[in-house]
């Protein structure tokens, strides 16, 4: 089994050495760059399977590089934040960021948050499949709501017979979605059933990634009941 290459781009040098050895430990290999453009330099060289970026890091910050990161690839990414209630949350998770973690944060707690992602990953990173007749996409799964077609085994989305492209974690939003159009979803089940949370987590986290699924499958595609979660249109 191949193992998992961490990109780590933190600027405080004590950090940084402590949690390069508790990935380590636990069979992780980490770059670890101490700015954001050196961060983003390594992850061109080396394509990492994750990355883990502090929000305030000098040259490039954390959102800024999250940006590149994500129009290059779907890499997954998890933020590192200070505090919980900082604006930098919320754009870190709107800039592509499938994830964050507050510090100071507990080493276990970050290593199960990253297989956490890892996991959502693997599940939405399947085969690309190829065009196909009706008759061919029924066979595979194909769900359709109005333009919009989600192929639940080729992972792949189409909009008015466009390909959309989503992130891995985007991805597995809209198969909850689309496995129970209709149904409201609550957010805390959408963070146990897509973010593998099994306690209750920050529900931001939720609302960033359907704003951003929306902005792509369409604004009045998901359905926002007040006071109890979202619902897919069916």
């Amino acid at each position: 089994m191949a193992e998992t290459h961490v990109l780590f781009v933190e600027d405080d040098d004590v950090i940084r050495e402590a949690t390069t050895l508790a990935l380590e430990r636990d069979g992780f290999v980490v770059t670890a760059m101490p700015d954001g453009l050196s961060g983003l330099e390594s992850f061109r060289a080396h394509r990492p399977d994750i990355a883990l970026l502090d929000v305030m890091v000098p040259g490039m910050d954390g959102v800024s590089l999250c940006r590149r990161i994500r129009d290059e690839s779907t890499v997954p990414v998890i933020m590192l934040s200070a505090r919980a209630d900082s604006i930098d949350v919320v754009l870190g998770l709107e800039a592509g960021a499938d994830d964050y973690v507050t510090k100071p944060f507990d080493g276990s707690v970050l290593v199960a948050r990253i297989r956490a992602v890892l996991r959502r990953f693997g599940h939405a990173g399947g085969p690309r499949g190829g065009g196909a007749d009706e008759a061919g996409d029924a066979e595979r799964g194909v769900l359709a709501f109005g333009d919009l077609e989600v192929d639940t085994e080729g992972m792949e989305v189409r909009k008015a017979g466009a390909s959309v492209a989503l992130t891995p974690t985007e991805m597995r939003l809209l198969l909850e979605f689309s496995t129970s159009p209709g149904t409201v979803l609550s957010r805390d089940r959408l963070l146990e059933r897509v973010w593998d949370y099994d306690w209750g987590g920050d529900t931001r986290v939720v609302d960033v990634h359907v704003q951003r699924l929306r902005t792509k499958i369409g604004q009045d595609r998901i359905e926002t009941v007040r006071g109890f979660g979202y619902k897919l249109k069916a």
